[in-house]
C-alpha cells in the first residue's frame, strides 16, 4: 500500500466540495462544466478528457470524449483510431505500476495518421502537448478504465498527480451517471453479441478482428493490438471470408455491419 502526503485543511475542503458537486452530474454538458470550473482546472489543467473502458488486452474498448474544443467529440470524424491510442496510454499506465503518469504527447502523435482536416478530432489532438494518465480496475464489471487528461500547455506533475488520485473515482462515477450516446449502446450490444458466437457466425476472436478491420487497421496493427502475429490475423481473415462468403475486407465489413444493425 502506498501512502501519500496528507492534504492541507483548505485542499481537503476543496476536494470535498468537488466530490459533492460531481454526484449530481447526469449529462455530458454538466460533466464538462464541472471539469472546466476553476478549482478542477487549477489542480488538473486540461483541454480534453479521454475515457476508455473495457478489455484492453483484447482490444474491446468503449470510449468517451469530453471537451470544448471543436472536433473533440466522442464519435467525431477521426476517432476510429481512438481505441488504439487509448490502448497505448493503458500500456504506459501499466508500466508506471498503475500510478498517475505524465507523458509527452509528441511521442504518440504518429498514431493520428497523416490527414488532419481543420476542426476534426485529429486536428484537436495535434494541438496537445502534455498528457496525464490514470485508471482503475472495475473488478465487479471485470473491466478496466483509463482516464487521459490532455493539455495544450504543460501539466504540472504536482498538484495534478494528487488531484487525479483524489478526483478519479468522482470522474468515473460521473461518467457512469451520464446517459450513454447512441453509438455507445450499439458498441455495447456488439460486445455482448461477440462474447460467444455473433449473428454472422464469427467466433469472439474473429468478431474482435472484424471490429478493428472496420476501423481500417492492417493485419500487423491488429496483431499488435491483440498480441498475436500478423500472420495469425491473416489466417483468421481467411476463415472470416469463408464464413461470410466474401472475397475482400470491404465486403466483410459491409456484411458484418448489416448483420449487426438488422440482425
Amino acid at each position: 500500500m502506498k501512502f501519500h502526503t496528507p492534504l492541507s485543511g483548505e485542499d481537503s475542503a476543496c476536494y470535498a466540495a468537488l466530490v459533492e458537486q460531481s454526484t449530481s452530474i447526469t449529462r455530458h454538458a454538466e460533466l464538462l462544466e464541472w471539469l472546466q470550473q476553476g478549482d478542477v482546472q487549477r489542480c488538473l489543467p486540461h483541454d480534453i478528457l479521454l475515457a476508455g473502458w473495457g478489455n484492453f488486452r483484447e482490444g474491446a474498448i468503449q470510449h468517451d470524449v469530453v471537451s470544448r474544443l471543436p472536433g473533440a467529440r466522442s464519435y467525431a470524424e477521426g476517432t476510429d483510431s481512438l481505441p488504439f491510442l487509448l490502448g497505448k496510454f493503458y500500456d504506459c499506465w501499466l508500466a508506471a505500476d498503475r500510478q498517475p503518469c505524465r507523458l509527452d504527447f509528441s511521442e504518440f502523435e504518429y498514431l493520428l495518421g497523416q490527414a488532419s482536416l481543420p476542426g476534426s478530432f485529429s486536428s484537436s489532438l495535434r494541438g496537445m502537448r502534455s498528457v496525464l494518465v490514470h485508471g482503475l480496475n472495475d473488478t465487479r464489471a471485470q473491466q478496466e478504465c483509463v482516464y487521459v487528461l490532455m493539455c495544450a500547455s504543460e501539466i504540472p506533475l504536482e498538484p495534478a498527480r494528487t488531484a487525479i488520485r483524489m478526483l478519479m473515482h468522482s470522474m468515473d462515477a460521473a461518467l457512469r451517471q451520464v446517459a450513454p450516446l447512441p453509438q455507445q449502446r450499439r458498441q455495447a450490444a456488439f460486445a455482448v453479441r461477440g462474447s460467444a458466437e455473433d449473428a454472422s457466425g464469427l467466433s469472439e476472436r474473429e468478431a474482435q478482428i472484424m471490429a478493428w478491420v472496420a476501423m481500417g487497421k492492417t493485419n500487423s496493427e491488429i496483431g499488435a493490438i491483440l498480441s498475436i502475429s500478423g500472420f495469425t490475423v491473416k489466417n483468421h481473415m481467411q476463415r472470416i471470408f469463408q464464413k461470410l462468403n466474401v472475397f475482400n475486407r470491404a465486403q466483410a465489413v459491409s456484411k458484418v455491419t448489416r448483420v449487426s444493425i438488422y440482425g
